[in-house]
């Protein structure tokens, strides 16, 4: 018989791989159900904070509101001042309440609906105030009308009291004409060496000041010294020397004087002040003196 040889595959035998594991459905599902948590949570972040922007802007609109409201009956209490001290003090005391209140950092709905308690209490104050000083304000018109009526009946002791005043009024009229001499008409010139009106600081030889001292029939006549101070830009008073007036119970010093008979009458008079360099340019103030008094001034400008 002859022999069966089984067919043995020539060559090297492959084994067959064992085939790849799928990922559970349930990781699968794990990881989709987590991203869409986590979208979740991201959307919702994303609206809470713009709702948190939304209501911090509606927090700042409210109490912009409220300042201005408070600011406005501030000023409401200015105006509801009256001549009883009493009332002014609850005014003012009122006001310092409303600064201590916009004080507060109202950056809460807590503190907003503090600020707007506070408020509403503020304002029936306010009401309440107003209806007192309309009531003092009643009150006075009354008083005034009774001293009508008293009047009327002392008419004759009115009319002792009008000519009282008649006299006091003569009498301050007197006082206040026999205080002081007075210039007037001030006219300053700033003249060149050929006497000619310059206003270049640089090219001026003097600064001639004419004006007349008034008349006044109360001051005794005679010889009356008037001083002039001629003041720089920068406050330095012009002067050749160390000349010192008195003026209020003070030695100061001035730019230049002159003597002149005074007769109770208009007398015109001019000053001059020879420039030795002092002069820069700016606004310059002149100011006239008598007697220990300020009887005038006046200013000019220099380029």
């Amino acid at each position: 018989m002859e022999n069966i040889q089984e067919n043995k595959p020539s060559g090297p035998v492959i084994q067959a791989g064992k085939p790849k594991r799928k990922p559970p459905v349930l990781l699968i599902i794990l990881i989709i159900a987590l991203c869409c948590v986590i979208a979740y949570l991201g959307y919702t972040y994303h609206n809470l904070k713009k709702q948190s922007e939304i209501e911090k802007t509606e927090l700042e609109r409210q109490k912009g509101n409220l300042e201005n409201e408070l600011k406005s009956i501030y000023n409401q209490y200015d105006s509801l001042k009256t001549e009883n001290d009493t009332m002014n003090l609850k005014l003012l005391a009122e006001q310092q309440r409303i600064e201590k209140l916009l004080k507060v950092n109202a950056n809460n709905v807590y503190k907003i609906r503090m600020y707007e308690k506070e408020l509403a209490t503020i304002r029936e104050v306010l009401k309440s105030y107003v209806y007192q000083i309309d009531s003092l304000n009643q009150a006075n018109i009354a008083l005034r009308t009774e001293n009508i009526e008293v009047k009327q009946k002392l008419k004759q002791t009115e009319i002792e009291k009008e000519e009282l005043i008649v006299q006091k009024e003569e009498l301050t009229q007197v006082v206040e004409k026999a205080s002081v001499l007075n210039a007037k008409n001030i006219v300053i010139t700033p003249l060149n060496k050929r006497s000619k009106e310059n206003l270049n600081a640089n090219k001026i030889d003097k600064i001639r000041t004419c004006f007349t001292i008034r008349e006044n029939a109360v001051i005794p006549p005679g010889n009356k010294i008037i001083y002039l101070r001629i003041a720089r830009p920068d406050d330095v008073i012009l002067t050749s020397g160390v000349d010192l007036f008195e003026y209020q119970g003070e030695q100061i010093v001035y730019t230049a004087s002159r003597e002149v008979q005074y007769e109770n009458t208009d007398v015109e008079l001019c000053i001059f002040w020879t420039n030795d360099g002092q002069l820069t340019p700016g606004a310059y103030k002149v100011n006239i003196y008598a007697e220990g008094n300020d009887i005038g001034s006046s200013t000019f400008t220099l380029k």
